[in-house]
């Protein structure tokens, strides 16, 4: 690949410049510095590189407007965003302004010249459009490289109205990641409709999806119009989409098929405009092996899939979050906003955080109200926070309490629906790796016949080559 080319540094930052000139310069690139946009903007008016990286910060006139004018100017030369204060609405800024990439400081200087390299190479091609948005607030943090991929994820559909998969443990937001996703998409003006598919009754599920006509069961006394009316023209989100009945999957696969459906007890099909955003925290595709979830399906709702990590994966981020969440809960409390010891928010980081953002959030708001001075220490943590970690001598039953209090505290329901395929799995994984992999061995160690270990090998997902 021909990596020559012209390419603009626009930074305050002096040192920045020269390193990165540095390195585009090695890679064989003419690099030239701007330590402003006003400066880079006059030298338009008689030059056009090839690609610009530019800072979003700066005295006088930001990257973003910088970003603006280029699309008008030279629409064709790709812009890689770069920024020292990474969020949701600075990477949605950015590719709604028709950015090539947004790069979060600090970065790898190879990072940046590959980005740079891929951004000439595809120039050609590159015909930006930039959309009049303004995001809105985002109360979404994270400065780890995980989020960041999250938030470019976000950015990069923020055109779109496909369909979304939202994968990721309970507590980690999913809901939040599916609200930013309307919020920044050509929808954001209908309706954010959500539904928990683990919080409906079973037999009411039906008739909360699609509705239903006055008459068509007992008890239905009125017309009842249902999510998928209700989110016409805007998104539905539907969560925890892996406890879906078997026989609604059939008739959501319909609706997103041919975009239309039936309300219970009618005989004329609605027809109807949603974006669906699904999320779970179970692995479909394990299901779908097991004959729990329809694989056609899983392809209409993954068009594009989103993880979102647990707290233990981006733990960088967990004192803002702390501080975030204590000024928060004291608006909402009318007090005082709590400060916190260092060694607070050193614990708090290290600390696993089973339930997540959800549990760390409402740690921060029990801080709010039980701590009794203003400043949180050690000593005001609540107990499954500075407990101790279990050991391989500790009773068992102690650590597993402390693990389901910590879920517990931070709201969760179905607690067991997470732990007893975990437990399973472990104690097969044991059971397996002390007889070699011998099964019916293995079973006698469990108290199961030989079928039923093999059995739960399947569901579960267990190799045990």
């Amino acid at each position: 690949m021909n990596r020559q080319g012209r390419v603009w540094v626009v930074d305050d930052d002096r040192s920045i410049r020269w390193v990165l000139c540095r390195a585009l310069q090695n890679a064989g690139f003419q690099a030239i510095e701007f330590e402003d946009a006003e400066r880079a903007s006059a030298a338009l008016a008689g030059d056009e590189p090839d690609a610009i990286v530019s800072d979003v910060r700066m005295p006088g006139r930001s990257g973003f407007d910088l970003l603006a004018e280029l699309r008008e100017r030279a629409p064709k030369v790709p812009v890689i965003i770069t920024t020292a204060y990474p969020d949701l609405d600075s990477a949605v800024s950015a590719f709604q302004g028709g950015a090539f990439e947004h790069l979060p400081k600090p970065f790898d200087v190879d990072d940046a010249v590959d980005l740079v390299s891929r951004a000439i190479a595809q120039r050609a091609d590159a015909t930006p459009a930039a959309q009049d948005a303004t995001p809105a607030p985002s109360d979404m943090i994270g400065s780890a490289p995980s989020m960041q991929e999250v938030f470019r994820a976000i950015g990069r559909l923020s055109r779109s109205s496909i369909n979304v998969l939202i994968t990721g443990e309970s507590g980690t937001g999913k809901e939040l990641i599916a609200r930013a996703l309307h919020r920044h998409s050509p929808r954001s003006g209908g309706p954010f409709i959500a539904l928990n598919m683990a919080a409906i009754n079973r037999e009411l599920l039906e008739s909360e999806l699609f509705g239903h006509e006055r008459g068509a069961f007992t008890g239905a006394q009125a017309l009842r119009r249902g999510r998928f009316e209700q989110a016409h023209g805007g998104t539905l989100f539907l969560d925890e989409i892996g406890d879906m009945p078997a026989e609604l999957q059939t008739r959501l696969l319909r609706v997103l098929q041919e975009g239309e459906f039936y309300r219970v007890g009618a005989h004329a099909p609605l027809q109807v405009d949603v974006r669906v955003i699904a999320a779970t925290h179970q692995n479909l595709e394990t299901q779908v092996q097991v004959g729990k979830f329809r694989e056609d399906l899983l392809h209409r709702l993954n068009v594009v899939r989103i993880r979102v990590p647990p707290l233990r994966e981006r733990r960088e981020d967990i004192p803002g979050l702390v501080l975030y969440f204590l000024a928060r809960a004291a608006k909402e409390l009318h007090v005082d906003c709590k400060t916190v010891a260092p060694q607070v928010l050193e614990r708090l980081s290290h600390f696993d955080w089973p339930g997540n953002v959800r549990q760390l959030e409402n740690v921060c708001r029990w801080l709010t109200v039980m701590t009794p001075t203003q400043v949180v220490r050690i000593d005001d943590l609540p107990t499954e926070v500075v407990g101790a970690p279990a050991t391989l001598d500790e009773d068992w039953q102690s650590a597993l309490r402390r693990w389901a209090a910590g879920r517990l505290a931070c709201g969760e329901r179905g607690v067991m629906n997470d732990l007893t395929p975990a437990f399973e799995r472990l104690m097969i994984g044991v059971a397996l790796e002390r007889t070699g992999g011998r099964r019916q061995d293995a079973a006698v160690l469990l108290g199961w016949g030989r079928n039923t270990l093999t059995r739960k090998i399947k569901e579960l997902g267990i190799a045990d080559d």
